[in-house]
């Protein structure tokens, strides 16, 4: 009982610290990466102490693919777009010298776009694996507690 309240009660500052992470990823240790591992262990811990039912009507099974694809599409994208106005593969805009726009404090820049699409892909393929991993262990303890097979005569 007391893994489950926590464990509820952990889900969200984890998330948050996860994009903290992912808001001050460029400017300061931290990054894409790091805040999508953050959050795919605040997944797992849901998985640890609610199961697979109960994660997955939070997380429906389709939707880490989807988050995967896109955060991939996104990375390509920031990293492609540059080729196409003649540039070298991911160079950042808005070039140096100039003044970025500003929402609050954040810089939007393509460092941002990009450590976003890194987040995306690998908070969806992390929970992807935990929900392999969940489905696989349940598939076998399914087939543990099932019936032997009678033998015919």
């Amino acid at each position: 009982m007391l893994v489950r309240v926590v464990s509820r009660l952990l889900l969200p500052p984890t998330l948050v610290i996860a994009a903290g992470i992912l808001v001050k990823g460029y400017a300061e240790p931290g990054d894409g990466f790091s805040a999508g591992v953050v959050a795919g262990l605040g997944i797992l811990l849901q998985y640890l102490a609610f199961g697979r039912g109960s994660v997955e009507r939070l997380l429906p099974p389709l939707v880490p693919g989807v988050l995967t694809f896109a955060g991939m599409l996104l990375a390509l994208t920031v990293a492609a777009v540059p080729l196409f106005l003649g540039d070298p593969v991911l160079t950042h805009y808005p070039p140096p010298g100039t003044k970025p726009i500003y929402l609050g404090t954040l810089e939007l820049i393509t460092a941002v776009s990009f450590d976003v699409g890194i987040f995306l892909l690998v908070f969806g393929f992390t929970a992807g694996a935990i929900q392999i991993v969940a489905h696989a262990q349940d598939d076998e303890r399914d087939a543990a507690t099932a019936s032997p097979p009678e033998e015919a005569a």
